[in-house]
């Protein structure tokens, strides 16, 4: 009886199962398929009846809960779809984002952009307003030329002014100069020719003797009379003036004060140049030129000439205390060189150089000045070199300018040699003299830089150093 029972359960379990597949597929089907309707076929074995049968027509009612085969593969058909929405939603994603990143870059190149249009804007202001300043100063300089060429309308108005009375004056001179040659005459028929007053003596034109050449210096003058052929010269002549030594460019060694130049050079200077220094005795500071390029160097040198800049016909105050330009054309002042040479035995050099870039020296063993009082009378030592001795007999002279008179001649060298020096009656040199461009000249009296013993007294030298350093 158990396993009859078993048997109609399992029937009955197999039946409703079918009949929920068949409404199942009633649901999926068209509704042309809505009309037929599921046949069902019991196969009940045979058993006793003990009680009513009951038979429902609609079936077994089926179970929600249970999960088909079906259903899973419609889950899988939603999620295949929401997988391709997503892959599609992604790519419409990476498309914005790509477009976002463009926007990104659009907006900071709009920002550069409005950075440069606004730099040019202010390159563009800044262009207008140096234009307008432009303007500003153009006009400021047309105003000038303005002003200036009225000025000059000015001036040359007073220069034909001025050509008019220099006309004048020229009449007057002209006039005195027949006076003037009037009254020579009547002098010379009152008084004669012997009562004239004294000129001083030339000096020798042409050097009879020639020192030969020793190598002292690597571009000596060749001393032969014969090769002699140098220009003629303009006179440079000014009137004497009373300004002191002019104050030298900003290339003034600081370093010292050194009691000398040779002081410098064993301090560790080997450049020439201006330097400080501090004599004995003294209290103020002096500057020089210190020439180290020469004989081992230590040259302190005190005297300059070299282009016609200083002019050198000056009175005695001016010779005492010094005047010109020490990196060009100078005189170190008499007071000085004196403090100078008292501090130790010192030696003298001269150096001399033509028009034609040649130079010759000459040595003296030793130099000193005497002090004021004395008139600095000069004292040398013994001659050595190639340029001739013509300073020796200047040896124990006192200093001339043309205001205080200590020459031996009647009248005043310093007058007919225009510049100051150690005059005999007058001398064999003369290296405060004119200096003349081109080295000859033919003025009344020898009035050059020359130096006797070469070239004679009518040919003025190019340049002239005079140094001193103390003695080895």
């Amino acid at each position: 009886m158990r396993g009859v029972t078993c048997w109609m359960w399992a029937v009955l379990f197999l039946s409703a199962w079918d009949l929920v597949l068949c409404h199942l597929r009633r649901r999926r089907s068209s509704g042309a398929d809505d009309a037929k309707k599921c046949a069902y076929t019991f196969l009940i074995p045979q058993q006793k009846i003990t009680g009513p049968i009951c038979a429902s027509a609609t079936g077994p009612e089926p179970d929600k809960d249970r999960v088909t085969r079906m259903d899973i593969s419609d889950v899988r058909e939603v999620l295949s779809k929401q997988r391709r929405e997503i892959e599609t939603l992604q790519l419409v994603v990476d498309v914005d984002g790509n477009l976002v990143n463009e926007m990104k870059l659009l907006r900071k190149e709009s920002r550069n952009m409005n950075s440069r249009v606004t730099q040019l804007y202010m390159q563009l202001l800044h262009e207008i307003i140096r234009k307008r300043d432009n303007s500003l100063e153009l006009a400021q300089l047309e105003n000038r030329v303005l002003n200036a060429t009225s000025e000059m309308l000015r001036l040359a108005s007073r220069y034909k002014e001025l050509e008019l009375r220099f006309s004048q004056l020229a009449a007057v001179v002209n006039n005195q100069s027949v006076l003037i040659s009037a009254l020579e005459e009547q002098c010379l028929h009152t008084y004669g020719r012997q009562e004239l007053p004294a000129v001083p003596p030339l000096v020798q034109v042409v050097p009879e003797n020639i020192p030969p050449n020793n190598g002292r210096f690597t571009n000596e003058i060749q001393h032969n009379n014969n090769n002699r052929a140098f220009p003629r010269g303009s006179r440079m002549d000014a009137p004497p003036t009373t300004s002191t030594l002019a104050v030298p460019p900003p290339t003034l060694n600081t370093e010292g004060p050194f009691k000398d130049c040779f002081q410098v050079r064993q301090a560790g200077h080997t450049s020439s140049g201006m330097y400080l220094l501090k004599t004995e005795g003294s209290e103020g500071l002096i500057q020089v030129w210190c020439e180290h390029g020469l004989d081992n160097g230590g040259w302190t040198v005190f005297q300059r000439r070299r282009d016609g800049s200083v002019n050198f016909f000056r009175n005695w105050e001016n010779y005492k205390k010094g005047f010109g330009n020490i990196d060009s054309e100078y005189w170190l002042g008499l007071e000085n060189i004196y403090n100078l040479a008292k501090q130790g035995d010192y030696q003298l050099l001269v150096e001399l150089e033509d028009w034609v870039g040649k130079k010759v020296y000459a040595e003296y063993s030793s130099f000193h000045l005497e002090a004021e009082s004395e008139a600095y009378r000069l004292r040398l030592g013994t001659y050595q070199g190639n340029a001739g001795d013509s300073l020796s007999s200047h040896n124990g002279k006192p200093f001339t300018t043309l205001d205080r008179d200590k020459d031996a001649f009647s009248g005043n060298c310093a007058h007919f040699h225009k510049g100051g020096w150690w005059y005999n009656a007058c001398g064999q040199t003369n290296l405060n003299g004119v200096w003349y461009s081109g080295g000859v000249y033919r003025s009344k009296f020898q009035d050059g830089i020359f130096w006797a013993d070469y070239g004679g007294g009518f040919y003025s030298l190019k340049s002239v150093r005079m140094m001193i350093r103390p003695i080895d």
